[in-house]
């Protein structure tokens, strides 16, 4: 497993682990092991309890992090996937398809980032041009017309930049689901599983429930764009200033009204039990759409309105007025 520097003293210590069993072939280091075991797992718990910004931006990138494909395949059953969005082409950065979670049949929409590096290249690192956008919101329109809520795995770092995209209309294709998806007459539900980028991810992000995985980010830009325009270079200093200030963590997201729940991840992060996450967040999933499936659709509808009206309402009070001296 490729490990990130602030875990080096977890690796020194299983390392050791390691070590001894290598050694160990009548359980003469038994005790010494489950002591070292022990050590470790308050490591990593400490570790993992006070993560800065910008290494939750690191862990949210690890390799090994479970994407989309890997959450479909773990949570869904049946999973048709679904290709095409009726005008340019296919885009593999975005996962369309029909499946069952629990009990529930459900439209899955997703980033899929690739695993290798001919996946990663063919999906653009995650990053969806406007037929992803528009393939996306040809989907969810045919979950409507059938009366099936719909889940959306967020994990890129942004929408496609390339001039490509720009000329079929990638502002355009993003801001039609923003306004499309906030009028669906269907429950969506929304997870940040890894990166959530910029209109890139609000682009598949408006749901009546958002949730955040807990070492996932979320925010209007990544550190290293708003390093490289504030301070004209992205660093290690830059990079982990811009990560405190765009308050992108899953925690400040709650505190700011921007997503309604926070999911657990395991500890250590869920590149180390993909399994446990993937069975939190379809709990989450079936609880919440459980829940929405007792609202009709006029309801939903003004309540997601009226959800992403009230991101970012201040309210102002008037001063007292001076008394005389």
């Amino acid at each position: 497993m490729m490990t990130l520097d602030f875990e080096e003293p977890i690796i020194e210590i299983e390392k050791q682990i390691s070590s001894l069993k290598e050694r160990d072939s009548s359980d003469q280091y038994a005790e010494e092991i489950a002591q070292l075991q022990q050590t470790r797992d308050r490591v990593i718990q400490k570790t993992y309890a006070s993560l800065s910004p910008w290494q939750t931006v690191r862990v949210a990138r690890h390799p090994e992090r479970p994407q989309t494909v890997d959450y479909v395949r773990m949570i869904c059953r049946d999973f048709c996937e679904l290709h095409g969005d009726r005008h340019f082409g296919d885009d593999p950065a975005i996962l369309c398809g029909f499946a069952r979670i629990g009990a529930m049949k459900v439209l899955v929409v997703g980033h899929n980032k690739g695993r290798t590096t001919a996946e990663k290249i063919a999906c653009h690192f995650g990053c969806a041009h406007p037929e992803g956008y528009r393939k996306a919101l040809t989907k969810m329109r045919l979950a409507e017309k059938f009366g099936l809520p719909i889940v959306t795995f967020v994990d890129t770092p942004g929408a496609y930049p390339g001039l490509g995209s720009e000329q079929r209309g990638q502002a355009e294709a993003v801001a039609m689901n923003l306004r499309e998806m906030s009028r669906l007459r269907t429950p969506i539900v929304s997870i940040v599983i890894g990166e959530g980028g910029s209109g890139g991810a609000l682009g598949i992000g408006v749901g009546d429930r958002v949730a955040m995985l807990e070492h996932a980010w979320y925010s209007v830009i990544s550190p290293e764009g708003c390093a490289a325009i504030l301070w004209k270079e992205a660093n290690e200093k830059t990079n982990e200033l811009a990560a405190r200030s765009l308050c992108l963590t899953a925690r400040d997201n709650l505190s700011n009204g921007l997503i309604d729940d926070i999911l657990d991840e395991p500890v250590g992060g869920s590149h180390r039990d993909p399994a446990g996450s993937a069975r939190t967040i379809e709990t989450w999933v079936i609880d919440q759409l459980g829940e929405l499936a007792r609202l009709n659709p006029e309801t939903l509808i003004r309540r997601r309105f009226d959800k992403f009206r009230k991101i970012g309402a201040v309210t102002s009070r008037a001063l007292p007025a001076p008394t005389e001296s």
